[in-house]
């Protein structure tokens, strides 16, 4: 099992850190995370919050690419539905090429009605259309030889050729953020990898697997783990501060509604439901549950189930620990998974 980051850059719960300081310490801490041993670190993309949560990614990544020279660097998601499939296309050969073939693409098709609601996108049949036309696109920029033209619904070109080449040929590895059984089997039986979320439980997240791995073998395909990867929020403590790990699940879902509340369309109070893929679970229990918590021996039973369930890779979510918690991970967890 590889261990690697999710999240990004963003301010504080009070705001009291600037945008550049924030990214300043976002870059330090994947730089340490390489030095620590771990695999990759993954960055969202979101938009509109007010908090700084990372938005232009593959900016982001390029400069994280020339500061370290061995960890991947991955986008968890990138929402196609808001992009040029070219530009976007061109942008991610850069920064693979740059990076010396260490970019995982992370795709999804976005879920924050705030952020349809401001780039004046459907979140339903309009946001499915241009998610699957901007992945054919995509694909087709990358596997033609020579020149294309493409005329479709929301995207049109005339001879174009994508530039750069990127270095992992054709292309680098799709991934999608998926947790539906239908958007799961899609996206086995499509070749693509698989990205779960940090919200569900841990029986949750081996269902999906165990769907994922079904399509793919009947398909007549051959399962790797190394191509499925779950985020998880990290909350490993010392034994001496383990009566802080109450503290540490308020926290989190005290997060988890911030999150919340920023999916909002402005001025709209009505109540978020299920439908809306813009809350998530707030149940104490299943958060519990969700979390790689509690002292060293607790965070490896949760990840051994995982690992057996045929996760390859998880992305640890800490706001709270800093780099001194990656070195007590890696002191004390990554060991029992060399």
């Amino acid at each position: 099992m590889h261990f690697g980051l999710f999240g990004g850059a963003k301010r504080g719960t009070d705001d009291s850190s600037g945008d550049s300081q924030s990214y300043t310490e976002y870059v330090d801490y994947v730089i340490a995370a390489e030095r620590l041993g771990f695999h990759s670190a993954f960055s969202v993309e979101h938009h509109f919050t007010g908090f700084g949560q990372v938005s232009a990614v593959l900016s982001m990544l390029a400069y994280i690419a020339g500061r370290t020279s061995r960890i991947r660097i991955g986008t968890a998601v990138l929402v196609l539905p808001w992009h040029d499939p070219i530009l976007l296309a061109e942008q991610a050969s850069t920064v693979d090429l740059l990076s010396g073939g260490r970019l995982d693409l992370g795709v999804g098709r976005g879920y924050r009605p705030n952020e349809f609601h401001g780039f004046d996108i459907d979140p339903g049949d309009e946001a499915n259309e241009r998610y699957e036309e901007c992945l054919e696109v995509l694909r087709k920029s990358w596997t033609t030889s020579g020149r294309f033209s493409h005329r479709g619904k929301h995207f049109a070109y005339n001879d174009v050729i994508v530039e750069p080449t990127p270095a992992q040929r054709p292309h680098p590895p799709i991934w999608v953020g998926a947790g539906s059984e239908a958007s799961i089997r899609s996206a086995a039986r499509n070749g693509m990898q698989l990205l779960v979320d940090q919200f569900g439980t841990i029986d949750m997240t081996c269902q999906r697997v165990d769907w994922y791995r079904d399509e793919i073998e009947r398909n007549g395909g051959v399962f790797d783990p190394d191509h499925v990867c779950a985020a998880r929020h990290l909350t490993l403590l010392h034994d001496e501060d383990l009566h802080t790990l109450d503290a540490e699940y308020d926290f989190r879902l005290a997060g988890i509604m911030r999150l919340r509340e920023a999916s909002r369309v402005p001025g709209d109070d009505r109540e978020l439901t299920v439908a809306d893929h813009a809350f998530y679970d707030t149940a104490r229990a299943n958060t519990e549950d969700a979390v790689i918590g509690g002292a060293a021996q607790d965070c490896i039973v949760k990840l051994k189930t995982l690992e057996a369930a045929g996760v390859g890779q998880v992305l640890m979510i800490d706001p709270t620990g800093g780099i001194p918690r990656l070195e007590h991970f890696a002191e004390t967890v990554m060991p029992s998974f060399s």
